[in-house]
């Protein structure tokens, strides 16, 4: 891996996918979403521009799903499932890539996660991106 520390190794679960992201921003734009699709996913993502990602290994075994409108498309590895990016619908130029596909970061590094309002998605309001909430982990130990 790049010693940048933007440039973040990542797999899907069985290792099929193999990737390096470049994070846009560091950890700095990390966020969830309440969407249906996303609250039903559960994911913790980060950004990358367009062609931020560049895949090792394994990109024929990516496959995509759509809905709604069809602007975001959304990646998964047809062999174990796992999601591992999508391309924003807002911003057709950011992919948001799944932490927990990032090797060495857990969605559970975060203490809080902003979470964006989804459902009344800029696209479909005209209006900003709204901050629907935080989601927050707090470790029992």
């Amino acid at each position: 891996m790049v010693s940048d520390t933007n440039v973040r190794a990542g797999q899907c679960h069985c290792g099929a996918v193999r990737f390096e992201a470049t994070l846009s921003d560091g950890f700095n734009s990390i966020r969830r979403c309440t969407c249906s699709y996303c609250r039903m996913r559960g994911a913790v993502v980060v950004m990358a521009e367009m062609g931020g990602i560049k895949f090792l290994k394994g990109e024929d075994a990516l496959t995509s799903y759509r809905f709604h409108t069809g602007s975001a498309q959304h990646f998964f590895c047809s062999r174990c499932g796992i999601y591992t990016h999508h391309q924003r619908r807002s911003d057709q130029n950011l992919y948001a890539v799944n932490v927990a596909c990032l090797d060495g970061v857990s969605p559970f590094d975060f203490p809080e996660v902003p979470v964006m309002d989804g459902v009344n998605h800029t696209n479909d309001t005209g209006k900003p991106t709204r901050r629907a909430g935080t989601l927050r982990f707090i470790s029992a130990d």
